[in-house]
């Protein structure tokens, strides 16, 4: 059949046909605020490179989570910045951490949100890598151990996902060996699974002190090249047991994703990255987009690919501002 039978614009002449007939659709419920939570900090301080992010003390990080919640966010992923750093990452374990006040504030306070513990050393350690280190070079094994010290420390606080974003070989079983084996079998992982080595980590690096002193990590994330490569990442994270698998970045990635989804019937979450978030900010601060509309085209995009979860930036601007409403 073809024109003037088959007539594709019927469909889309009147907005409540377009919306009856819509294949994909966004709703709050699938995405999830990446918030950074800093030790010593008094209040809240803006973050330069990504404008309208804020770095918090633990109390107004409650307050800024009410507001979420308020606004319609169910969930949130937390990022610590210690006072101290060292070369092991302690800080990542310790049970009066930065991320394990966090949550039990969080827990006490917000106890309808979720919260979703980033588990990596970057950010405690004093060279900036996710791992103990000898020389230049990132030592695998050794740094599981200390990964799956932190998981346990964060779920004891009383988090509810714990989310491995190292990219170390074996990650994920050593996480949920040792879970299991403290009573926190229910608790699910969220694997970055396939975390690639990108240029889009920028911003986020800046606000959360992270950028290694020596090197890059492309030693241990993912080159950008490779597609099959992430799926074999994947099947690996699932047969350890993650119950959700992440692809990361998300924009220059969604061909992962749809691989991804196409292979695999795990929930998958991507991650809409500071540099994603940066470029869209900057260029509607230039007045050269409609920032609202790329947002969600960007999310529907992530979403139509594959994801049912997203992590982004701009979550809140989305629940504050009613961007999803009709």
């Amino acid at each position: 059949m073809k024109f003037p039978t088959v007539r594709m614009r019927r469909l889309r002449e009147n907005i409540l046909v377009r919306n009856l007939v819509r294949e994909t659709r966004l709703s709050l419920d699938e995405l999830v605020m990446p918030l950074f939570v800093v030790e010593g900090l008094s209040g809240k301080e803006p973050i330069k490179s990504m404008p309208g992010q804020f770095r918090y003390s633990v109390k107004e990080l409650v307050r800024e989570c009410k507001r979420l919640s308020d606004a319609g966010i169910k969930s949130v992923v937390l990022f610590g910045i210690p006072e101290r750093k060292d070369e092991k990452g302690s800080g990542a374990w310790d049970a009066k951490g930065i991320v394990q006040q966090a949550v039990q504030a969080l827990k006490k306070s917000v106890p309808q949100i979720l919260v979703i513990t980033d588990l990596c050393l970057c950010e405690y350690t004093s060279h900036g890598h996710c791992g103990i280190v000898s020389g230049e070079r990132i030592l695998n094994d050794p740094t599981l151990e200390l990964l799956a010290e932190t998981a346990l420390s964060q779920a004891s606080a009383g988090a509810d996902m714990i989310a491995p974003s190292d990219m170390m070989d074996g990650r994920v079983e050593a996480i949920r060996q040792i879970l299991d084996q403290n009573g926190f079998e229910h608790i699910p992982i969220m694997s970055y699974a396939a975390k690639h080595a990108s240029a889009f980590y920028g911003p986020f690096r800046d606000a959360a002190e992270s950028t290694p002193r020596f090197g890059d990590r492309r030693s241990y994330q993912m080159d950008p090249g490779n597609s099959r490569e992430a799926l074999r990442e994947i099947e690996l994270d699932i047969a350890e047991g993650a119950d959700i698998i992440m692809v990361k970045p998300a924009l220059a990635y969604l061909d992962v994703i749809l691989a991804a989804r196409q292979n695999f019937k795990v929930p998958i979450a991507a991650y809409n990255v500071s540099g994603e978030y940066a470029m869209v900010k900057a260029a509607a601060a230039k007045g050269w987009l409609d920032e609202k509309r790329v947002v969600l085209e960007i999310l529907t995009a992530i979403k139509r690919a594959g994801a049912q979860i997203i992590l982004t930036y701009h979550a809140g601007q989305a629940a504050s501002g009613r961007w999803l409403e009709k």
